[in-house]
């Protein structure tokens, strides 16, 4: 019966991660726009994915330590649990990003021919995350369930993936919203308060950073 239910959980999350691909595939088929807004895209989609890696790279030195310290203390199976679930955050988080940075002027682009388009589009984009997040968690945990066993010694390296996932999240979402909210203020305080011009203003260079935080800060706050 345990083994039915695994195999089903597997196939459920590899279900949803097709589902998640599909979404992917219709978000970027979309229009986007003109050539303006696809420059201003991408200074946005780069400054995202700079602040991603370097978020990455920064954790990675304490991936690497508590791995270690996992595996001498605890067991071998607990840090191979808890390595699967920091790569399955992060790999959730790269994905959601790389979408989320196409879908915005995409759902920009349908905008002008009404409402219900653009919020489909945005909906779709929006949802990769978590279908991506959802799909990766069963099937990581499922197999962990078929290497490791379901009896009661198999429940500490679980206890290790959901560590690993939890880290990953936690620092995604702080250093996200420290993110967005000081590129919001800093692009306040040099725009509107300094030099008067309004928010949101091409003008002013920290616009785009102020964007590139509302897509960190939003999309990992999904993690």
């Amino acid at each position: 019966m345990l083994s039915m239910a695994l195999t089903i959980s597997f196939v459920v999350g590899v279900i949803t991660l097709l589902y998640a691909g599909w979404l992917t595939l219709t978000v970027t088929r979309a229009k986007n726009g003109d050539s303006k807004m696809q420059s201003i895209a991408k200074a946005v989609e780069e400054g995202a994915n700079a602040f991603l890696m370097r978020q990455y790279k920064t954790l990675l030195p304490l991936v690497v330590v508590l791995l270690l310290v996992i595996g001498v203390f605890i067991s071998q199976n607990t840090a191979i649990a808890f390595l699967v679930g920091v790569l399955s955050s992060a790999l959730a988080g790269y994905i959601g990003m790389q979408v989320s940075v196409r879908a915005n002027v995409r759902v920009a682009e349908a905008a002008k021919t009404g409402l219900n388009q653009a919020l489909s589009l945005a909906f779709k984009g929006g949802s990769v995350t978590g279908m991506a997040l959802t799909g990766l968690g069963l099937i990581g945990l499922s197999s962990l369930y078929f290497v490791f066993g379901a009896n009661q010694s198999a429940l500490v390296p679980l206890i290790g993936y959901g560590f690993g996932a939890s880290l990953i999240s936690l620092f995604a979402r702080v250093g996200g919203g420290i993110y967005t909210k000081a590129a919001d203020v800093g692009a306040d305080l040099v725009g509107k308060v300094e030099k008067g011009i309004p928010e949101d203003d091409p003008r002013n260079p920290a616009v785009i950073a102020d964007n590139v935080g509302d897509n960190v800060g939003d999309l990992l706050l999904q993690l």
